[in-house]
């Protein structure tokens, strides 16, 4: 698989160096790892942060990893070589997650289950090859929807970080795609190599979720307010970042 730099649209390199600026994502000297799980949205981001790392005056290093968790259908290793003619370490683990919430989940739903027991995969991997940042690529419509399930199901005012230290103080972990909508990712893997790529590996779980009822339950409402994502994405600023200094230099091209 042949595999050539892509430059993203230029509305989403301008919403991902906002994001970047307004949290302070990207420094001098950063390790990047970013995780990728062969999808429409991580691929988007690999290109716009291998787009960055070319022409952002910051200089820092970038390098993929992929939490395969031994579900039917995904199969990420025809993407090895892609990451190797895109010149990005690609680091790979396996785990049985599936298997292992079916014994070990406590009252919580299996998506939430897989997302705790991948950050601590990831957490352990930056430890082990000395990255200091992870960067995720859940986007704006992913904050609204975590945004409802906190307020419908959880009683509490809450949404995925745009910016934060994890608990050990170790790994910053970062989400440029924060103002960015999923349309956009999923516009871009239409050029290039990049459709080939998005389109190989199928979503992970395809049974109705929660977190899907609130798609559809915004996707309703956006019809009716077209400036209904603006409107979110005002009022959960302030829940985007805890504890990480603000109004860095913006990273754009």
């Amino acid at each position: 698989m042949n595999a050539t730099p892509i430059k993203p649209p230029k509305s989403l390199l301008r919403q991902v160096g906002r994001a970047i600026g307004d949290y302070g994502m990207i420094r001098e000297g950063d390790r990047i790892l970013l995780g990728v799980s062969g999808g429409k949205d991580s691929l988007s981001l690999l290109h716009i942060l291998r787009h960055l790392q070319r022409h952002a005056p910051v200089r820092f290093d970038l390098a993929v990893l992929t939490v395969d968790p031994e579900v039917p259908g995904f199969e990420p290793a025809p993407l090895q070589d892609y990451y190797a003619d895109l010149g990005l370490p690609w680091h790979y683990e396996r785990q049985p997650i599936m298997d292992q919430a079916q014994t070990h989940m406590d009252g919580d739903s299996f998506c939430a289950y897989c997302s705790r027991m991948k950050r601590g995969i990831m957490y352990r991997l930056c430890r082990e090859h000395g990255y200091n940042v992870l960067a995720l690529a859940q986007h704006l419509d992913d904050l609204a929807e975590s945004l409802l399930l906190s307020l419908f199901h959880g009683g509490q005012l809450r949404t995925m970080k745009a910016h934060y230290l994890n608990d050990a103080g170790d790994v910053r972990v970062i989400r440029p795609l924060a103002y960015c909508r999923e349309r956009q990712t999923a516009d871009f893997p239409c050029a290039g190599d990049l459709r080939g790529v998005a389109i190989a590996l199928p979503p992970l779980f395809t049974a109705a979720t929660r977190r899907e009822h609130m798609k559809a339950l915004l996707a309703r409402e956006e019809a009716e307010h077209p400036h209904l994502f603006t409107n979110i994405l005002h009022a959960i600023r302030p829940l985007l970042t805890e504890g990480i200094a603000v109004g860095k230099p913006e990273v754009q091209d």
